[in-house]
């Protein structure tokens, strides 16, 4: 057993417990620009031997993770559907005023990554940020962006609760595939990740689900709401999948540029990027779920 990742998880996560509900929706946009801020850092370090850096256009947009929830919703959503333009256009234009120094090759790696991190690290705070406790009907909106907004600001269950839905999936799926698979894991998975095993990811769906479940269990009891356990079960499955194929995404990155860590800001873990690969995967998904279908 690696002392040093029980020890940085035993240390860590009563951390994170204490943030999540003692927070609000502000405190949390600006705990997650740092994050992000702190993984675009580690990205173009690990990548730093092939690629020049434009880590600045993905600390701007980091830093534009503060604003979520203090412009007005729609400007905030239509940002949103502007990040791949704009992200592509200051790309290009960083060729153009360059003369070519920065090429198609550094344009490509650094939008890759930028994308990678903020347009999926974005949704973690907009799950949190998700308020009231009336579901609204918005069949009669005008526009889609009208539509999401006011949705977004009304869902069945305060978004506070919703997260730990994507931090159970992610986490116990990684704590049960990681302690199952060194003891029971005989059948490899990927090369990719070659210490993962088949039989480490079923568990990490059964442990992911089994967490959600006892969680779903005290909220009915504790809020007085009625969460279908097989619906949500469902979606934990799912989310513990997609949280692996996060993880092994990130492994795909680092196994690319030859690197074992991203940095070792949490030892037994690895970097920002290693301990959230998975959250950020699961957190788009998950935010259309607690939306349309929760």
């Amino acid at each position: 057993m690696n002392v040093k990742r029980v020890l940085t998880g035993v240390i860590g996560f009563p951390l994170v417990i204490l943030l999540l509900v003692l927070a609000n929706k502000y405190i949390i946009d600006g705990v997650t620009a740092i994050i992000a801020c702190i993984a675009i850092y580690e990205y173009f370090h690990a990548c730093k031997k092939e690629v020049k850096n434009l880590s600045w256009i993905g600390y701007v947009l980091a830093i534009g993770i503060v604003l979520l929830h203090i412009v007005n919703t729609k400007i905030a959503f239509m940002s949103l559907l502007l990040f791949i333009p704009i992200l592509l256009m200051v790309l290009f234009l960083h060729i153009i005023v360059s003369n070519m120094q920065i090429n198609f090759k550094d344009m490509a790696f650094a939008g890759i990554g930028i994308f990678y991190i903020i347009g999926f690290i974005v949704f973690i705070p907009l799950v949190y940020g998700m308020g009231d406790t009336t579901k609204l009907a918005f069949l009669k909106e005008t526009s889609f962006v009208d539509m999401l907004g006011k949705v977004y600001q009304k869902t069945a269950i305060l978004g506070k609760y919703l997260i730990w839905y994507v931090l159970l999936a992610a986490w116990g799926s990684d704590t049960f595939a990681y302690t199952i698979g060194m003891r029971l894991g005989k059948h490899k998975f990927s090369q990719v990740s070659p210490k993962k095993s088949i039989e480490g990811c079923v568990a990490g769906v059964i442990g992911a689900v089994v967490l959600s479940l006892i969680y779903t269990i005290v909220l009915n009891h504790t809020l007085e709401v009625e969460i279908n356990y097989w619906v949500i079960g469902l979606a934990s499955a799912i989310f513990s999948i997609i949280g692996q194929i996060g993880d092994l995404a990130a492994s795909t990155i680092k196994r690319y540029f030859e690197v074992k860590d991203y940095s070792n800001l949490f030892p037994g873990h690895g970097g920002m990027l290693d301990r959230i690969d998975s959250v950020m995967f699961i957190a788009p998904f998950a935010f259309c779920f607690f939306v349309f279908i929760l």
